[in-house]
């Protein structure tokens, strides 16, 4: 899940909420024969709007994170070359040696159904430098415009997910734009095999550099990464 943090929604909210109260108070305004009221509930409901369209309003950016769509393999297990699609919306991206497959899956964390199984087929016993071995997101640019990204209005996301894995380590990956000039790369630790864990990640938005699109193109790509040489850590 990649989720907005755009305060000021909350800020005009309680801004509202606040003059409703005060409205609420006075004694001395007739509106329609009904007191304070109409302006009162005019000033709660448009707070609300505020607050909703702050926290629900189109919250997560990622299509099928919950690993529920695979039209074209039908929860089959494939073997992807470089640049196919899996599941739908999530394309595998490979360099080197090795192999890996990718299925539907349904062992998955508590509250989903599904998740992306990815399992070592061919494993690269000497991986060099330019090696990569990646799953990768790629989202539009209408549906990340308001980030603002490269801006002075950026704002801030937050990544999260749940991740299981037969090991435990520092993995990484990054948030890149679709031009491939600016990245943000992150790393986060599983802790027990075998186990299901969420992880947190919240990045700054640049408010300088690189070129963000906010067209119907690429806009901001997740690489979630696998392995890979020291071109790609």
């Amino acid at each position: 899940m990649i989720k907005t943090n755009h305060w000021y929604h909350w800020i005009f909210a309680l801004t509202f909420w606040s003059f409703a109260i005060v409205f609420y108070q006075k004694d001395n305004i007739d509106v329609w024969g009904y007191g304070t009221w109409p302006i009162v509930g005019f000033l709660f409901l448009w707070g609300l709007f505020r607050a909703v369209n702050g926290y629900l309003l189109f919250k997560n950016r990622i299509i099928n994170g919950s690993m529920v769509v695979d039209q074209r393999n039908n929860g089959s297990s494939v073997t992807p070359s470089n640049g196919t699609y899996t599941l739908d919306r999530w394309k595998a991206y490979l360099n080197g040696g090795g192999a890996y497959s990718v299925q539907k899956s349904s062992t998955a964390p508590t509250g989903f159904i599904n998740s992306l199984l990815v399992t070592v087929t061919t494993a690269d016993s000497s991986i060099a430098s330019g090696d990569y071995y990646i799953l990768t997101h790629l989202i539009e640019g209408i549906n990340v415009g308001d980030f603002a990204w490269g801006t002075a209005s950026a704002c801030s996301v937050t990544l999260s997910f749940w991740v299981r894995s037969s090991l435990t380590g520092t993995f990484s990956g990054s948030l890149e734009n679709n031009a491939g000039n600016r990245a943000y790369p992150f790393v986060y630790t599983i802790n027990s095999a075998n186990t299901w864990e969420q992880k947190s990640i919240t990045i700054a938005g640049p408010t300088s550099g690189g070129s963000w699109n906010t067209t119907n193109g690429g806009g901001l790509e997740l690489d979630i990464g696998l392995g890979g040489g020291s071109t790609y850590r």
